[in-house]
């Protein structure tokens, strides 16, 4: 490597309800990345859209003239690292930004993003590469309940989620049809489109896939998410605050199941057309159909997160796979070279 270091930004925190996990996240990515080798400028978002660059003249208290501050800072980075979950952040808006002033960045694209954050679509760009999804019915306008028909083909229990939102938030499991109104409620909260699923009942299995600065693609070990204690499902209350959740990697599987999840995972991200990196979230129906639940396409990256965890458990650390994902932006961008 030459002597000047790799100027790298990093975007945190956000308008998103998932504002408090992106900074968790970033706290992690910051703390990990090689100072010998990485320049690191902070970025941090506010609940109120203001960009306020770490070490820079005070922002603009205007949401607006603090993005054009900091896209003067921006232009000066060699790739940008967009630690962001959610709306605002996940969704194709800052790739969209990033792709406008000519910046490199880690991970999906705008469409990609902007799809893998729609449930809705990612079903069918899914079910179109003939990948078994969960059936569902989308409530959009002013629509707030469901056919006699559909409650008869999804069944009981019904998972009601936000079409457009992460970290499971707003997410309620309908055992009883009397929970359905108030459920629907609770997501539209969140989101003015809301997804109804029928409940697929099965092992939860996620798989990594990264992809390395020369193109090639490598699918870390299952993890099996095991919920415990007074958790029904992996809610947000699971996933942040309830430590009886455990972690199995690798996940327990036959050589034809993991085969199998593999093959699904590798296709689910070329359908979505993904770049860098992707955690694809199965439900193995009846322990033998692998059905894809939801895919995350910029995961929680604390070290504890479930994707870095997965790497850890192939031998890749958590400081050489932020390496990779740097590495594979650069490569993309034509740059690495200048930094051998």
């Amino acid at each position: 490597m030459s002597e000047n270091k790799i100027r790298v930004a990093v975007l945190f925190g956000g308008r998103s309800g998932e504002h408090d996990v992106s900074c968790h996240s970033a706290e992690s990515v910051l703390e990990h990345l090689d100072r010998e080798r990485y320049d690191v400028v902070p970025i941090r978002i506010t609940l109120e859209g203001r960009w306020i660059v770490e070490g820079a003249e005070p922002a603009p208290e205007n949401p607006a003239r603090s993005i054009a501050a900091a896209v003067a800072h921006l232009r000066d980075v060699d790739v940008v690292m967009p630690v962001l979950h959610g709306k605002y952040g996940e969704d194709g808006i800052v790739q969209s930004l990033l792709e406008m002033i000519g910046v490199p960045y880690v991970g999906n694209g705008v469409l990609t993003s902007a799809v893998g954050m729609d449930k809705e679509f990612t079903k069918k760009l899914l079910a179109a590469e003939g990948l078994a999804v969960a059936d569902s019915v989308v409530l959009r306008g002013n629509r707030d309940t469901l056919t006699t028909e559909e409650v008869t083909r999804l069944g009981l229990p019904m998972f009601v989620k936000p079409a457009r939102a992460g970290s499971s938030l707003g997410v309620s499991k309908v055992d009883r049809l009397g929970e359905l109104t108030a459920a629907i409620e609770q997501a539209r909260a969140i989101d003015t489109k809301v997804l109804v699923e029928e409940g697929v009942l099965g092992r939860e299995i996620d798989v990594a896939v990264l992809e390395h600065p020369d193109g090639r693609l490598e699918v870390g070990p299952p993890l099996e998410i095991q919920v415990r204690g007074a958790q029904t499902f992996f809610d947000y209350e699971a996933k942040y605050a309830d430590t009886a959740t455990i972690f199995d990697i690798p996940a327990h599987l036959d050589d034809d199941m993991l085969a199998m999840l593999r093959d699904h995972a590798l296709r689910a991200f070329t359908a979505l057309d993904c770049e860098g990196l992707l955690r694809v979230d199965f439900l193995l129906r009846d322990g033998v159909e692998p059905v894809i639940n939801e895919v995350n396409t910029f995961p929680g990256f604390t070290a504890a997160s479930q994707y870095p965890q997965m790497w850890r458990a192939a031998g890749l650390e958590f400081p050489q796979l932020l390496d990779v994902l740097l590495s594979t932006a650069l490569s993309r961008a034509g740059k690495e070279a200048a930094y051998a």
